[in-house]
Formats: C-alpha cells, structure tokens, sequence
C-alpha cells in the first residue's frame, strides 16, 4: 500500500537572475513499511523534493498525497494536524542548544499538550530506544555528532509519526558513526515499520540501508526501482557516476586530474573490453578472475574489487579489462552471465 505518492510534481522559484526549475514533473511512490533513498549530487532538487513531501515547500504544480491526501487541497489547520504523523531529521541536528537531551525530546510532547510527567516517560524510553538514556541530563554542547543525531532521531518519533523524513542525516557524521546511525534506523523501522525516506548523495547510505531509491539529476527523476537491481545494472548517467565513478567520454578531457584520483578514468589498452561484474552470497569468493585466465586464456587487468555489505548480505564487485580475441572477451562475458553474475560493458574513450 503506498503511503507517499508525488503526481507531476514541479517547484520553482523566483531568483534575482530568473526562474529557477528545482524539480520537474516528479513522480514517486512509496509503500508503508519501506526504506526508500532518494540520491543526487549536490543542487541536483532532492533536499528540495524531501521539503515538499510535508509541504514545507509547496510545489509549483502537481500533487502531494499521503495515504491518499492531497496535501494541497488541505486547509492550514489540516495541513498542521498530519504533519504531526510526518517527522523530519537534518544534517545540523537543529537541536535546541539550551535545552538538555531529555527537554529536547519532550519538547514536541509538550507542544501538543501532553504533561509533563507523561512526556518525560515517554522521553525517557525513547532515550532508551535510541541508546543515549545515560545522557539525558546532558546539553547537545557536550554531544558528540552521533549522540547529537540519536537525539534528534528520539525528538523525531515522540509523536509517533508513520514516516521519517532523513535529509543529508548522515553526512556530517564519520563513517563509523553513520554505520551506527544507520543501523539504528534500520532497526526501528523493523520494528516499528516506520516508512523511512533518506536524501543523500552518498551510495553507500543507500546500499547499506534501503529497499528501493530513486535518483535524480537537475531536478529529474532519472532512474528508480529496487537498490539490488539499479546497484547491479545502472543505466542512466547519474547512477553510473554515483555507483562505479564513470564519466561519459567527452567529460574526460575536461577533467584530466581525475586520471591520478581514479584509475577507471584511465583508457583500456585497444582492443580491451572494460567491464563491471557485481555479485552477491557465495557468489561473492568465485575465483573469476583465475577462470577467465585459464579456461579462455585471456589477461585480466583489475582496477578495483571490493567486497561489502548490502543489507546484511555480502556483495562483490569488480572492474577489469579483459584483454584478448574480441570473440573470446564475448564468450567470457556470456559465460560470468550465465553464471548468474551481474555484468555490465563500461563505456570508454
């Protein structure tokens, strides 16, 4: 059942040089339950797609619905009564420096008139949830960035709310702590089944944490669907920059420093196929490498492999020139598919 639908959906704003278009004719949906990413580069619209999902931004045109409401056809009162089921964390934590830890998790109990006792409880075992409870007493001052977040997160669900808004939550965090917070999100929509949506730029958020994502580029909607199937096959643009740090070829020249930052900006000896091979499970320890080798006698550069972890399940990943008979390079590749792996020719110069 879907819980957020966006419907030709276009923001604009009005600038000193001009109108800007941040997002056009966007169209989303979210089922209940889901961890759904949204990606993009910076100024790419997703920070101001997220705002418009509450109606902190009202969209130029298009429609808004939360299980079936049209956020835009509600009157102000209305609007302020389901926002309450919508909660929204940053990256600055926008924590009240003056309050403590537990004051600040009270704060929107109290907002809605809950009492004082009723909203400390509830504070308290929400502190609890999120890990921080032996520091309730304490000022964000004293918070390290992860504490400061897991606050900021506690604050979030004291209404209750069925979905959780997470813009850039993350990035200002060391990647340790981004693991931690992550997992902790991840946990409470298992058990709570909180509809979670994350802006990012960053993949790895999205690969360690959601079930679908959506990624956008000047404002777009590029490519969307499940994390597994766009993180194994990317087709638009966008994704292959975000996934395996490819450019298209008349980008090269523009920026010859990214030869000595990355080696897949370097060309291929002629003749080589380049190519992108993911696998996941057991799949992950097949020694492709040594197969391709022997078995079709070709060399094998590699210019990166890497095995990690999407959402609990180890994933592999490989990028190498095959390097031989164009025929044999095809058998090779029809071979790794027919293997079950996830393959993929990477444009190149």
């Amino acid at each position: 059942m879907a819980i957020i639908e966006v419907k030709d959906l276009s923001k604009t704003f009005e600038t000193k040089e001009g109108k800007v278009e941040a997002l056009k004719d966007i169209n989303l949906t979210v089922e209940a339950g889901d961890i759904y990413g949204i990606i993009g580069m910076s100024g790419a619209g997703k920070s101001t797609l997220v705002r418009c999902l509450n109606f902190l931004e009202r969209p130029t045109k298009g429609h808004v619905l939360i299980e079936g409401k049209d956020l835009g056809a509600m009157k102000e009162v209305e609007l302020r009564h389901l926002r309450r089921s919508i909660s929204m964390i940053f990256q600055g934590f926008n924590l009240l420096m003056q309050k403590s830890v537990l004051d600040n998790v009270c704060f929107p109990l109290i907002v809605q008139g809950i009492g004082k006792q009723e909203a400390r409880k509830k504070a308290e075992e929400l502190l609890e949830t999120v890990g921080i409870r032996d520091k309730m007493g304490a000022y964000p001052s004293q918070l390290s960035g992860g504490q400061k977040q897991r606050v900021a997160i506690a604050r979030a669900l004291a209404s209750d709310p069925k979905i959780l808004l997470c813009d850039e939550a993350t990035s200002a965090l060391d990647p340790q702590t981004t693991s931690s917070i992550l997992s902790l999100l991840s946990d409470i929509n298992r058990k709570t089944g909180i509809t979670i949506v994350i802006i990012t730029h960053q993949m790895s958020v999205v690969r360690d944490i959601c079930h679908h994502v959506a990624i956008v580029e000047d404002g777009e909607i590029v490519e969307r669907g499940a994390v597994e199937d766009i993180f194994t096959h990317p087709k638009s643009r966008a994704a292959k920059r975000l996934i395996i740090d490819w450019k298209d070829p008349d980008e090269w020249e523009d920026d010859p420093e990214a030869l000595l930052r990355n080696p897949l900006q370097i060309a291929p000896v002629p003749g080589a196929t380049r190519i992108r091979v993911v696998f996941r499970g057991n799949a992950a320890y097949e020694p492709i490498v040594s197969t391709l080798t022997k078995d079709f006698h070709m060399d094998c550069n590699i210019l990166r492999a890497d095995i990690k972890e999407m959402r609990g399940e180890t994933t592999g990943e490989m990028v190498m020139d095959l390097i031989g008979d164009k025929v044999v390079q095809e058998d090779a590749i029809a071979y790794l598919k027919e293997k079950g792996f996830g393959v993929q020719v990477i444009e190149t110069p």
